[in-house]
């Protein structure tokens, strides 16, 4: 009997299957300060607990894309492994903060299957949840990945593909409990700019840049325990090239979105987002904003703007996105809609 996991292929998945991932992770300090070391994160409410207790929080939680990531990396060993490529998410919500001392764990819902037409690979649609020590649920999410078959002769049942939320609306954001930006400070915070001073389509050139490394790359992708193969096997492709995991573009650019963005403090929903390139170690990623929408919500002093974050290789000043035929311009890495909490 085989002792070790080839992984899953497109034929082993099954409708309405439920996969419970293995191995829970503690969080704690020593998480914060890799993340905080691997990429430029500054936003004070995940920076220091007094600035977090004096927005009613009871410390400073963990980073949400941390507890993505977290979350994330244990469902690689059972639904990507054998990934051609990541393609998309949908319909996330972060229902809870992540403290010191959490033990998180995923469980992944198997929502739509559809082999591609080379009938040599396959997308598998899965809806991941993620739950603390005591049961809570603390994030969810939708994404969809592009698997390959083990047996390309393997038959197939008729696709299913999910009807997705285009956005989580403003009315089903989750705002933790005790959060109060009331009494704000935008000094210690960083920036001035609340959420009257951002209009609908106004874009945000976040102006740095960073250029991505082999080395930090690998690192951080196995801090969140992230075993996929083309993440680290340069035997794989035919390029010979490590393929950077989406995470860690999606991290940078978010720290990136600091300058213009800190008070964006706390990523409550993720509505799309697609890698529309592959990264590459040596690539400069820099980033802009777009505001998409503005809410309001029930908590004092809090609201939130639903934005899209594009991470680009080149100049984030032009504002590449889309070519006239409604394809992604080459140069576009990462397209991210998701919801910010923000000083009213």
């Amino acid at each position: 009997m085989a002792k070790t996991n080839p992984g899953r292929f497109f034929e082993d998945y099954q409708l309405g299957e439920v996969i419970e991932h293995a191995v829970p992770r503690t969080v704690g300090a020593g998480e914060r300060a890799l993340y905080h070391a691997l990429y430029p994160a500054r936003h004070a409410l995940y920076s220091s607990d007094e600035f977090a207790r004096s927005c009613g929080l009871p410390g400073s939680p963990l980073d949400d894309l941390a507890a993505f990531h977290v979350v994330f990396g244990k469902t690689v060993p059972d639904i990507s492994l054998n990934a051609v490529a990541n393609l998309g998410y949908a319909e996330g919500r972060w229902l809870r903060p992540v403290y010191g001392g959490d033990t998180l764990r995923s469980s992944s819902e198997v929502i739509g299957l559809k082999q591609n037409s080379n009938g040599k690979t396959g997308v598998v649609y899965v809806r991941t949840q993620g739950q603390n020590q005591r049961g809570e649920p603390v994030l969810e999410f939708v994404r969809w990945v592009m698997v390959r078959k083990g047996d390309p002769d393997a038959p197939a049942d008729a696709p299913v593909v999910p009807d997705l939320a285009a956005a989580v609306s403003a009315a089903n954001l989750v705002v933790p409990e005790g959060l109060d930006f009331s009494a704000y400070d935008f000094v210690q915070a960083g920036e001035a700019h609340r959420w009257s001073d951002y209009q609908i389509g106004e874009k945000i050139d976040h102006v740095d840049g960073v250029t991505v490394e082999e080395a930090e790359h690998m690192m951080a992708t196995r801090l969140w325990q992230n075993t996929s193969k083309v993440h680290f096997d340069s035997t794989l492709r035919a390029d010979g090239q490590r393929l950077i995991y989406g995470g860690h573009v999606i991290s940078m650019a978010r720290a990136l979105s600091f300058n213009g963005l800190a008070n964006a403090q706390m990523i409550v929903a993720l509505n799309a987002g697609t890698h529309a390139n592959p990264c590459y170690s040596g690539t400069t990623i820099k980033a802009w904003s777009e505001v998409l929408d503005r809410a309001e919500t029930k908590a004092p002093g809090v609201a939130a703007l639903r934005l899209r974050l594009v991470a680009v290789q080149g100049s984030s000043a032009e504002f590449v996105y889309k070519t006239a035929e409604g394809k992604y311009h080459s140069d576009v890495l990462l397209d991210l809609d998701y919801w910010a909490l923000v000083p009213g």
